[in-house]
């Protein structure tokens, strides 16, 4: 077929077969869509770092707010409404993502983390704070799961970790401006102008509607063969097989909520399932527990608000880099190999931070300790979206987010705690440094996908 052609419903007769053990149905993809679908599911994330990030960058702020004279363990709790949300919202939209579209799933999640972030500025209480926050985490839990569906999907496959890495580098930039937006806007507007500039992704949703195209996976899995030729013709998609897609894709276009929840529980995929699922709950537990409690740690060991926020955005600019870094690496050696070894490498360098180094010699443990938290957790996610089939994507993700949100939670939680109980700044560390080494165990022990057997 040729880019003009709109509405055969086969398309490239000849094709080739997919790549054996391949787990999407292999066409062919300009590299200004990858571009195009890339750069918009890194904006989205791009806005939920920010919108997960800025506790982190507030939290000490509010914790000085005498209107609210909030204890560490309340301002864990605070922070841990909106990984509640996120937790149902990836657990909901995920699936919901793989049924009703991913492109409409996307657009939506990131105008409803948007508003929210409103009211949550504007809140006269810790309940409204909460409650706003919670639904905005409805939000923030589907992006990552739906993002991470289309980048993989529309990437090639000897570059969907660097791709992933790529995609998923908008989170740490994410958190990176909410630290220094917090820098800069904290003396002039407090923590609520802070939170409040999270309203401003919304701008960029139309524009993001008119570039994202709806994913052929699941055009392909509804039978909607016209609807995916008239897509293949738009961004110049070629070489798909409609019958030999929809055979890769098991169900084809009677795919339903059973066919994709057996992709995830089936006896050949179950022991994958719960050491991804073990991985990803620490690594959560991780990236929430020290992007929250990092800068508190640091003004605890004698640093002031400024070099403690300075801390939070090595954490995050260290952790986008090395995700492309690591992304490039899995590509090479295997994503399992990578990301275990990223873990091991995190748990050393948290484990480094309580030793009482000079301030750069700290600068470089933190860098290690993102690129071992956040960049391994975001590899280690990707490394999952491709491990099921295409039809399960989605689904797969967003359950296995769903279940590490828990993590989530308990990491802002688990450092309110103990600094609730008055130990010393070094647990917070050691305990994190434990959860590090589970995580990277966790992954050594996912087998290999059962196409590769």
């Amino acid at each position: 077929m040729t880019s003009s052609t709109t509405a055969a419903p086969a398309l490239a007769p000849n094709a080739p077969a997919p790549h054996p053990g391949a787990s999407t149905p292999e066409w062919s993809v300009p590299a200004r869509t990858t571009k195009t679908v890339l750069f918009v599911c890194w904006l989205a994330i791009l806005f939920e770092g920010y919108d997960v990030g800025v506790m982190g960058a507030v939290l000490p702020t509010m914790a000085e707010d005498r209107a609210w004279m909030l204890s560490p363990l309340q301002l864990g709790v605070l922070s841990s409404y909106a990984l509640v949300g996120m937790f149902f919202g990836a657990f909901f939209i995920g699936t919901l993502s793989d049924l009703v579209g991913r492109r409409g799933m996307l657009l939506m999640c990131v105008s409803l983390f948007s508003l929210t972030m409103i009211g949550a500025a504007l809140a006269p209480t810790p309940f409204m704070f909460g409650v706003f926050r919670f639904i905005g985490g409805l939000g923030l839990g589907g992006v990552i799961p739906v993002a991470a569906a289309l980048t993989i999907e529309y990437s090639p496959p000897h570059r969907r970790s660097f791709n992933y890495g790529v995609m998923y580098s908008g989170y740490s930039f994410g958190i990176l401006s909410a630290a220094l937006l917090a820098i800069w806007l904290v003396p002039h507007l407090g923590w609520r102008g802070v939170i409040g500039a999270g309203v401003i992704p919304l701008l960029a949703v139309p524009f993001m509607a008119r570039m994202l195209p709806e994913s052929m996976e699941y055009l392909i899995a509804k039978g909607r063969h016209k609807e995916a030729a008239r897509l293949a013709a738009r961004f110049g998609l070629s070489g798909l097989n409609v019958p030999r897609a929809l055979a890769v894709t098991a169900d084809g276009p009677r795919a339903n909520w059973k066919a994709v929840l057996s992709a995830i529980f089936a006896p050949r995929n179950l022991r994958a399932t719960v050491f991804f699922w073990i991985a990803l709950f620490l690594g959560m537990l991780l990236v929430y527990g020290l992007n929250t409690w990092l800068p508190q740690i640091m003004r605890k060991l004698g640093y002031d608000l400024g070099s403690s926020l300075l801390f939070l955005a090595v954490f995050s600019l260290a952790s986008a880099i090395g995700g492309l870094a690591l992304g490039a690496i899995a590509d090479k050696v295997g994503p399992k190999r990578a990301v275990a070894a990223a873990f091991l490498l995190g748990a050393g360098a948290i484990l480094g931070l309580m030793q009482g180094y000079s301030l750069w010699l700290n600068y470089v443990f933190v860098a290690l300790a993102g690129i071992g938290s956040i960049s391994a957790s975001l590899i280690l996610t990707g490394y999952l979206a491709d491990y099921y089939p295409a039809h399960a994507r989605g689904t797969a993700t967003g359950w296995a987010l769903s279940f590490a949100r828990v993590g989530a939670m308990s990491g802002p939680l688990l450092g309110g705690y103990i600094a609730g109980i008055g130990r010393g700044a070094e647990w917070n560390f050691i305990v994190f440094a434990i959860a590090a080494v589970v995580a990277g165990v966790a992954v050594t022990l996912i087998p290999k996908r059962p196409s590769d057997l």
